[in-house]
């Protein structure tokens, strides 16, 4: 996303006056009262806390990062402690989120932290931006929870609840529409600073809670008396977006190789690319380039597995897995041969489940 250059806020700004500070007053005080406040992100709003959850957050629903996120925070409780870490051991500690490349930016972030901030975050919003993996979205809200500086964030909640409130019907897959947006988070900004804490745990807590993309429950939103979808009779029609991601279809044989002593074969997929730095089963784009790889084993020594459908942001993956447990030395290295380049290793149970593993491989080894 490229970063949005923020209005200073002045009279012009806020055009809807007392409307703007109302919202923003009625959603302060229904978050103090009603609110999300367990959330252990929310115990201590201390940077690198606030900064880890909103990575996480990000295309994951809360129920699923609480895990994750004590795990990780129990293994790394510093800034300083993932920075020292091996990317290996990162997306060990991040196997099962997904999007992983989410957790190779984490780690660069915090070693950038470390080495051109001497360990401590940048307060203001600017800098944030410059930083790997942390966008607007994710720079407002560490400036606005942990430093109170009256920026907006933008994330798909926000987007929702302001949306609706607004009956903003503009289509947001177009880029202007988007800075449209943005403006209006800004004009609905509280006005004393020390709110914004609140005001952005708020805003999020409302699109989670209450104002959902099905089913909104407006009758209990402390807001709907100003909200024009509400008015409307049809909240849920905000947002419009009428692009949609296309996802190809693709096809991948896995070759799972166990060993007598159950260790599996798995290689570290490339820097780049889908998996990219996680370990994985040899991986094939066709059926022949997977009998080639094979070679000669028998029918007998081959079990082919269920075919199983994994779906990534752009892709659709129909993953083939073919099952080898018994191998002759001689049929292995012939096989290791046809891909010098790789970085093979075999792996036992306990060395795998710490090592990052795409899910559906995590799957597969969980199911052996």
């Amino acid at each position: 996303m490229k970063k949005i250059k923020v209005k200073s806020l002045n009279q012009e700004n806020l055009k809807i006056g007392v409307t703007a500070n109302s919202f923003a007053n009625l959603l302060v005080t229904w978050q103090r009262h009603s609110g999300r406040h367990d959330l252990p992100w929310q115990k201590d709003l201390e940077p690198y806390k606030v900064w880890v959850s909103e990575i996480m957050l990000q295309q994951t629903q809360v129920s699923t990062v609480i895990t994750y996120f004590e795990r990780f925070m129990k293994h790394f409780p510093t800034l300083q402690t993932l920075a020292t870490a091996s990317q290996d051991e990162v997306l060990g500690f991040w196997s099962g989120l997904g999007y992983y490349s989410r957790a190779r930016n984490l780690h660069l972030c915090a070693q950038q932290i470390v080495q051109q901030h001497a360990g401590v975050f940048p307060k203001d919003y600017e800098t944030l931006q410059t930083l790997p993996g942390i966008g607007p979205s994710t720079a407002a809200a560490i400036a606005s929870i942990c430093f109170k500086q009256r920026v907006p964030i933008l994330d798909g909640n926000v987007k929702r609840v302001l949306s609706r409130l607004r009956g903003f019907g503009a289509d947001l897959s177009i880029s202007k529409s988007n800075k449209d947006l943005w403006n209006i988070a800004l004009e609905e900004l509280p006005v004393a600073k020390s709110d914004m804490p609140t005001y952005t745990q708020g805003i999020m807590d409302l699109g989670a809670t209450l104002c959902t993309p099905k089913k909104p429950r407006c009758e209990v939103c402390p807001v709907k008396a100003q909200c024009l979808g509400y008015q409307s009779g049809e909240p849920s029609r905000y947002p419009v977006k009428t692009k949609r991601i296309k996802k190809r279809a693709e096809s991948m044989w896995l070759v799972c190789l166990i060993s007598k002593d159950n260790r599996v074969l798995l290689e570290k997929r490339p820097s780049k690319g889908i998996w990219a730095a996680l370990y994985c089963f040899p991986a094939f784009g066709s059926v022949e380039l997977c009998d080639e790889f094979i070679g000669s084993l028998s029918a007998k020594e081959i079990e082919h597995g269920a075919v199983f459908t994994h779906v990534l942001t752009h892709r659709e993956l129909s993953l083939h897995v073919v099952q080898i447990r018994s191998f002759s030395h001689q049929a292995l290295k012939a096989m290791l041969q046809k891909k010098p380049e790789i970085d093979f290793q075999w792996l036992s149970r306990a060395e795998w489940t710490a090592a990052g593993v795409p899910a559906p491989v995590r799957k597969t080894l969980l199911s052996l």
